[in-house]
């Protein structure tokens, strides 16, 4: 992706700090985005070319406020060609602990978020007959998990979404590629809502031990690059979607036992 213009949302942490890390070290112009602006200013400070990065505030909530933002994108570097749609958050509840409004709250975020800021920027891809998203999902966008109900319900939504897009916009020459992480060890959990939509601020186990989000955000950079459709990310924890797809009834059985938290 030399020379390209990389957008990443959900740039302050996890996997979308690792992912500025690794697209920093390239020749490439990067715009980032999060909430937090005194994080976004430090990340653009720490880099050899800090004149390569552009510093984007964005809330996912804030839907009324994309057309500008795209716009502003667009104007930093001239263009936008890859969208690199990584913020969202993550749920620890179980579903009747977790009030309906906390259930709207991550469909807004991770799913009306991301395709408002996405479709927002289709017209550009279009005009340019080139463009590429990225799509940060989960392993439970692919099936459900105990205290993951509407976290994962989001992330089947996008799957759905995206695949629409891929399959209308490839005469545009546009580019789709789902990326399905399960266990990396980021603050996803600490951060993540619980049934009364506070943050549940514990390390989940599971995650604690997974998989590095450097390792993580070169796999996805590579997947990127070569214009793959779907990738799978994580330890043993991807082998459940070929379960899933092979040996439902065993799934079932295992999911109902397994420890994600």
């Amino acid at each position: 992706m030399n020379q390209e213009v990389i957008w990443n949302t959900g740039a302050t942490s996890g996997i979308g700090e690792a992912l500025f890390n690794q697209n920093s070290k390239t020749d490439c112009k990067l715009i980032i985005s999060g909430r937090n602006i005194g994080k976004l200013e430090s990340l653009k400070n720490g880099v050899f070319k800090p004149e390569n990065v552009h510093v984007l505030p964005l809330d996912l909530t804030d839907t009324p406020s994309f057309s500008h933002k795209v716009s502003e994108a667009i104007n930093a570097f001239g263009k936008v060609d890859v969208l690199i749609n990584n913020g969202g958050v993550s749920q620890r509840s179980l579903v009747n602990d977790t009030q309906l409004e906390v259930d709207r709250k991550i469909m807004e975020v991770n799913f009306f978020g991301t395709i408002g800021l996405s479709k927002a920027l289709l017209p550009h891809f279009i005009e340019n007959k080139k463009g590429h998203f990225a799509v940060v999902s989960s392993l439970v966008g692919k099936f459900g998990s105990p205290y993951r109900s509407s976290y994962a319900a989001s992330k089947h939504a996008l799957h759905g979404f995206f695949d629409t897009l891929r399959a209308e916009h490839h005469k545009d020459k546009i580019a789709l590629t789902m990326v399905y992480p399960g266990f990396i060890r980021t603050n996803v959990s600490i951060n993540a809502l619980t049934g009364d939509g506070t943050p549940l601020q514990q390390m989940d186990d599971a995650q604690n031990k997974g998989m590095n989000p450097e390792v993580c955000a070169r796999k996805i950079v590579a997947a990127i690059s070569n214009k793959k459709e779907e990738i799978n990310i994580g330890g043993k924890e991807i082998y459940a979607v070929t379960l899933k797809r092979f040996f439902p009834l065993i799934f079932s059985k295992f999911i109902k036992k397994a420890k994600v938290r």
